[in-house]
């Protein structure tokens, strides 16, 4: 009998909501393939400034420690506006906290919802990897410095090359182990720091004679996942970079409720914070009106890397996406279905697949 424990952080908005729905699904996967799951719950965002004053308080903290993978719902709202820490800081202290490098965020046009894209012919289905902990959001100096009748504002972009070998690797890896190709995003004719990124995708792709590599400057990059998307299957690249092409991807698919991330610390097996794109949401949190897709394929995402059930990631994913093709759907999919009753469809969907598996 495998053995896992979860740590789950609601948060705020309908993160509570989400995240109820995602173990609602872990408790039927874990019926079926006999696991036992020690399930935590702790506070984080505004919720713990709400508990403790603290937006990531020493008993979250404890409780991470005790954890093999965290899941997170959502973080924020209007009434912590004003808040001498906003919710968000507890978002970025755990991630300093866990030591999270690296952002994980694929991007599939489901069958079924390709007029929720913009794109006439939708046609995708690929992962960005995002460096986490350098470039222009934690760069120094940084500031802004009065000059005689001018102001100047400061922000540096900095990288160490150890920072970039890691995800660099960690998406050759990845484009292996799937047999995909490997797109490595950089501004090369510009930037200095583009052009060592450049200088160690080179290197390493010396050791992966069998991924496919290509090199697209940023602005390129853009305009070309919006032509033809198909063509993006793995994409590596620094922060900001890949801050901005992941909430594209995201335009893209067409509803940021369908997409699920993960950010981790290592290689797969690793304990990693697993949570949807999509805010808190409190103009409708409590309503049983949120598309906990998001949260559901975010627990996919977890079972299959931090707890390397490969098997039970690919039936969550099917339950969820033959779900979404065939109803029933939430509202903002132009559905009627509740968050419980979506939830319900994923579960017997899931009950479903792996009996059938199981006849085969």
């Amino acid at each position: 009998m495998a053995s896992h424990q979860l740590l789950v952080l609601a948060g705020d908005g309908i993160g509570p909501e989400v995240t109820e729905s995602a173990l609602k699904i872990l408790e039927i996967m874990a019926k079926l393939e006999d696991w036992q799951v020690e399930v935590d719950h702790a506070a984080i965002g505004g919720a713990a400034i709400d508990q403790y004053g603290d937006p990531f308080p020493e008993a979250t903290q404890q409780a991470i420690d005790r954890s093999s993978a965290v899941l997170l719902g959502a973080v924020g709202g209007p009434k912590w506006d004003n808040a001498p820490r906003r919710p968000e800081a507890g978002l970025l202290d755990m991630r300093q906290y866990m030591g999270l490098w690296a952002n994980l965020r694929p991007f599939e046009m489901i069958p079924g919802l390709e007029h929720l894209s913009p794109l006439r012919h939708p046609v995708m289905n690929g992962i960005i990897f995002r460096e986490l902990t350098g470039g222009l959001y934690f760069g120094q100096p940084r500031g802004r410095r009065f000059l005689p009748g001018d102001l100047e504002v400061i922000d540096t972009l900095q990288y160490r090359k150890s920072e970039m070998t890691r995800i660099i690797q960690l998406a050759f890896q990845y484009a292996k182990d799937h047999g995909l190709t490997l797109t490595s995003v950089d501004k090369a004719n510009v930037l200095e720091s583009s052009r060592v990124w450049r200088e160690v995708t080179e290197e390493l792709a010396r050791q992966y004679p069998d991924v496919p590599l290509s090199h697209r400057y940023v602005d390129a990059a853009a305009m070309d996942m919006v032509l033809n998307p198909q063509n993006y299957q793995v994409v590596v690249t620094e922060n900001l970079f890949g801050d901005i092409l992941s909430d594209l991807a995201g335009g893209l698919v067409g509803s940021l409720g369908l997409l699920g991330s993960l950010s981790v610390a290592g290689t797969p097996g690793t304990r990693g914070l697993f949570e949807p794109v999509h805010g808190s949401a409190p103009d409708i949190a409590g309503q049983n009106r949120a598309n906990p897709t998001g949260a559901i394929l975010s627990l996919a995402f977890l079972v299959g890397w931090s707890w390397q059930e490969h098997d039970a990631e690919h039936l969550i994913r099917e339950a969820v996406t033959q779900t979404l093709s065939e109803g029933p759907r939430t509202v903002d999919l132009g559905g009627q279905a509740t968050t419980q009753e979506f939830t319900e469809a994923v579960g017997n969907r899931l009950k479903d697949i792996w009996q059938r598996r199981r006849q085969q």
